[in-house]
């Protein structure tokens, strides 16, 4: 059993940076790739950044320029390094990955608890 907890989340002023972390546990042969997605109230789900275990990364436009994703893969995990944060930024925070196991060859999708960013002065 796979899961990922994440971390970080909290009340911060816009203009303000936050910095968001994920670990993944368990056993698996691989995590291919790691990510970030937000729901605000009232909204759907959407993604702000991923990246795969090679490091190239993927972002949502609104994230280009302030958000940063980055992994450790040593220590199964990813972070996200959030600047100039603004109001319409709040949301639950949900870290997503995407995993490989040794007795089942096919990609695993696993989803933490979520962590709120509140953005406000």
């Amino acid at each position: 059993q796979v899961q990922v907890v994440e971390s970080g989340g909290g009340l911060v002023q816009p203009g303000g940076s936050l910095r968001l972390s994920c670990v993944a546990s368990g056993t698996f042969r691989s995590i291919n790739v790691m990510g970030w997605f937000r729901q605000a109230p009232g909204k759907q789900r959407e993604l702000v950044a991923t990246i795969t275990e090679r490091g190239s990364t993927n972002y949502a436009d609104s994230a280009k320029g302030r958000f940063t994703i980055s992994r450790d893969n040593a220590k199964n995990t990813v972070y996200l390094q959030m600047n100039s944060l603004k109001p319409e930024d709040t949301a639950v925070y949900y870290c997503n990955s995407r995993f490989v196991t040794w007795d089942f060859p096919y990609e695993n999708n696993v989803w933490g608890q979520g962590t709120q960013v509140t953005v406000s002065s």
